[in-house]
């Protein structure tokens, strides 16, 4: 495994530190006042992918692109530095067309759209014009289990109808969503229980869809929206399944490895500010007779959080080489190996800087609120701790199984003691 990276990769990683320095970073304060006005995208966003896309640091994922698609083809390994540069400001993946959940739907249309579908989304998605959002998760029942969705649609006279209630549906209440891709029910009891869910193309503004509310995560609300939507007789045309019928899991097996590269480098963006901003306030807040940075207690902080960042991010590229290399089975352990190292990784080392902080950590004069709520809350989003490590245990025990009875000779047993040993 060799993770160091490319020419190209050094170069990009230079330039797009060098933009979002230049461009992007002296807006940030009035992207907050804008969303805090309730204008939001800020007017000054078009004008900022208009440039980012011209200096050519646009859809720097998804390798598979065609020649006619704008992109630059990175595998997962080389677009998981970029990720993580985007990821220190949140709001900045939008400027380069990289935002969550836009890349995985765009790799789910790339893979399984239809002709008449790639021209209607998958385009549009791609040149930025329209945002879109993934509709998964159900408050009704336990989502962790995905086989439990209920969320249902039946054919009725060349038509999907769809009934249900979904919730935590992230970017759907940013004014350019028109796009839901809708996890439902679209089989019997009597097939098997991973091939009774499929996935619909629904627009946002089709008659019968509400969406209800903007959840607040942890007293935070985010102006792209976790919502909750309701399906009430919800019509669409035939030809708006994605793929095949009771596919659903097949293919959210393909869009969430990549994806969740992607939330893990941002992730680690975040951690690595975080560290930085500790590391410059503890050189400039004084007590007790000295700096923080003098106190061992600190300076373990410190250290604790730049081994964990580093280890983090071994994980985090092994996962997107094993991606890259075909290494599905190696990989899937992996990525939900990832999953839950960031999400812990980011509540540890942002709780650390918050404490080097004090009040000021609290509050929204800077970012460390919000990631700690954001690491937080990920232990939870797109697969709880629990299910993740489950997926890993299995996979050693799996191992296990296969070699069992190897670890037989680091066994030393009284009568083994007087036996001769044999070569062989």
């Amino acid at each position: 495994m060799d993770f160091e990276y490319s020419a190209q990769v050094l170069e990009l990683r230079q330039r797009l530190e060098e933009f979002i320095g230049r461009y992007v970073l002296p807006y940030n304060a009035a992207w907050h006042r804008s969303v805090a006005q309730g204008v939001y995208p800020p007017p000054f966003l078009e004008d900022l992918k208009a440039l980012a896309r011209s200096e050519g640091l646009w859809n720097l994922f998804l390798p598979g692109l065609r020649e006619d698609e704008p992109g630059l083809r990175l595998s997962n390994l080389e677009y998981a530095p970029l990720a993580e540069i985007m990821g220190r400001m949140p709001w900045a993946s939008e400027v380069f067309n990289c935002s969550a959940p836009d890349t995985g739907n765009m790799e789910l249309l790339h893979l399984f759209a239809t002709p008449e579908q790639t021209r209607r989304w998958l385009r549009p998605l791609l040149e930025g014009e329209i945002r879109s959002a993934f509709a998964m998760s159900e408050p009704d029942v336990a989502s962790s289990d995905p086989t439990n969705l209920q969320t249902r649609i039946h054919l009725e006279g060349g038509e999907w109808v769809l009934n249900g209630r979904k919730w935590f549906v992230t970017g759907a209440a940013h004014p350019n969503c028109k796009l839901l891709i809708v996890m439902c029910r679209s089989g019997d009891d009597e097939l098997a229980r991973h091939a009774r869910h499929s996935m619909l193309l629904v627009p946002l503004d089709t008659p019968g869809l509400t969406l209800e509310r903007n959840i607040a995560i942890m007293q935070h609300h985010t102006p792209e929206g976790h919502c909750e939507i309701v399906f009430r007789d919800v019509r669409v045309p035939a030809g708006n399944l994605l793929g095949q019928p009771g596919a659903g899991f097949a293919m959210a097996q393909a869009r969430l490895g990549p994806g969740r590269v992607h939330h893990c480098m941002r992730t680690i963006g975040q951690c690595e500010l975080a560290l930085a901003l500790m590391c410059e306030r503890t050189l400039e807040r004084h007590a007790f007779g000295k700096y923080l940075a003098d106190f061992a207690n600190v300076q373990e902080w410190i250290a604790e959080s730049r081994l964990e960042i580093d280890q983090a991010r071994l994980l985090v590229l092994r996962a997107a080489w094993r991606l890259d290399q075909g290494q599905q089975q190696q990989a899937r352990t992996d990525v939900a190996a990832i999953k839950v190292v960031t999400a812990r990784l980011q509540t540890r080392v942002v709780n650390r800087a918050m404490q080097v902080f004090g009040a000021m950590g609290l509050s929204p004069d800077t970012p460390l609120a919000y990631f700690w709520t954001w690491g937080r809350a990920m232990q939870l989003l797109d697969g709880p701790d629990e299910v993740h490590l489950r997926s890993v245990a299995r996979a050693e025990l799996a191992q296990a199984k296969e070699n069992r009875g190897a670890t037989a000779a680091y066994f030393t047993l009284p009568e083994q003691l007087l036996a001769e040993p044999r070569i062989r």
